[in-house]
């Protein structure tokens, strides 16, 4: 992972896993991530990303913004998943959104939910505005130059699933402004 660069935020998620497991692991993806130089943030944790230092995802089903944002240090970050404008909303506060599925996403192949497509995720990130909005689901370097205007895109299969990731992740980075886009997408706290 050596050379990754700040701009590369990689999420720790591992769903069902038992918490120690779950700590372990991230870990171990703490120091592999911290020595390419890129960021950590876990996903749904507050425990483990105070433990690790990293930022913080929070599910749909999870806690809201304010909820947790007096827990974290003020230099980590907070983002949020959002399927509709309903859980936009509910997710008032965030430094960033991960808005989904923009397509159908190759990680959860039997995911049904409607694709929100361009304009879709377009009018979410409208609304959201002046929150970053990174695309996720199904997300295709392509598919990332067909979308309006973004902080950057979240990605697992198009990458996990490559034959050679770093080349892919590189391709995705190229088509973002400056080569790699923002690195949080985070907004000041006043």
């Amino acid at each position: 992972m050596a050379g990754l660069g700040a701009e590369v935020c990689i999420q720790h998620r591992d769903p069902g896993t038992p918490i120690r497991a779950f700590l372990e692991r991230a870990r171990w993806l703490a120091d592999l991530v911290r020595s390419g130089g890129a960021q950590l943030a876990v996903n749904g944790r507050l425990d483990v990303a105070l433990l690790l230092g990293a930022h913080l995802h929070l599910p749909v089903d999870g806690p809201r913004p304010d909820e947790v944002r007096a827990h974290l240090p003020p230099d980590r970050w907070i983002s949020a998943a959002v399927h509709s404008p309903e859980e936009l909303t509910r997710a008032a506060g965030a430094d960033a959104f991960l808005v989904s599925p923009v397509h159908p996403p190759g990680s959860k192949p039997a995911d049904r939910r409607a694709a929100l497509g361009p304009e879709g995720f377009g009018l979410l990130a409208a609304r959201a505005a002046p929150t970053a909005c990174f695309a996720l689901g199904g997300m295709t370097p392509a598919r990332l130059r067909a979308l309006p205007p973004c902080a950057g895109v979240a990605v697992q299969s198009a990458i996990l699933a490559a034959e050679r990731p770093a080349e892919v992740a590189r391709a995705f980075l190229d088509v973002l402004p400056g080569g790699g886009g923002s690195t949080a997408g985070r907004r000041g706290r006043g």
